[in-house]
């Protein structure tokens, strides 16, 4: 894909898809499939079994869990894993707490084809339910053998957990990689002012809150990455 041409906008916000391919059952950006192949077949040589947990959301299916959020129709964790009160917080408040584990509509690496979130599928049984959890990916936990694999192998091919440590941003998210070159190509291409029109044309809840804090949210949560 040339990231040079204007509807690359649209395509880091959610609004296109023409960037993607499909492998098994996801879609991930068609420059990485090769790299994140050879990333799979050197853990399945491991002993593992990686496995794609989530990968591309659009806009709009990323919208639906926000405004869900902000509603109180799902729940939202604090960094202990404690369901948080948004009854009890103002409308920046609600976004600041909904973004440290969902990201804002049109500001997602998800968006772009090149994140994905992983597991160990041989670890546990096919009835388990995943729930992409810290404890999940910490020592003890089922994934933890493959996290500290991902952590000694993951650049060799290509790929780094942009949230592998709290910034006081986006909270760690040890299953979260991403693919280095093709994501910052595509980061690299936007600003808050592109993520401000894609916002204020949305119906995301909490939009003016939203909008009057955008250069502090997109500082926090949205460049505010670990690096390669």
């Amino acid at each position: 894909m040339d990231v040079t041409q204007p509807t690359s906008i649209l395509c880091i916000t959610g609004k296109s898809d023409t960037h993607l391919t499909d492998i098994q059952n996801h879609r991930l950006h068609s420059a990485i499939i090769s790299d994140f192949l050879a990333l799979q077949n050197a853990a399945q040589k491991a002993g593992f079994e990686l496995a794609i947990a989530s990968s591309f959301r659009d806009f709009n299916r990323q919208s639906i869990i926000w405004n869900n959020k902000f509603a109180s129709l799902r729940p939202v964790y604090d960094k202990q894993q404690n369901v948080v009160d948004l009854s009890k917080l103002s409308d920046i408040d609600k976004c600041i707490a909904i973004m440290r584990y969902s990201a804002l509509p049109g500001t997602s690496r998800h968006h772009l084809g090149t994140d994905l979130d992983v597991f160990d599928k041989a670890a546990v049984n096919d009835d388990y339910k995943l729930q992409l959890t810290p404890d999940e990916y910490q020592l003890g936990g089922p994934f933890s053998p493959l996290s500290n694999w991902l952590d000694a192998n993951l650049v060799k091919y290509g790929f780094y957990r942009p949230y592998q440590h709290d910034l006081g941003g986006v909270a760690p998210e040890l299953w979260h990689i991403s693919h280095i070159k093709q994501s910052q190509l595509l980061v690299n291409r936007l600003d808050e002012h592109a993520f401000f029109d894609c916002i204020k044309n949305s119906e995301l809840q909490g939009k003016q809150a939203i909008l009057d804090n955008l250069p502090a949210i997109y500082t926090r949560f949205v460049t505010n990455v670990s690096p390669p």
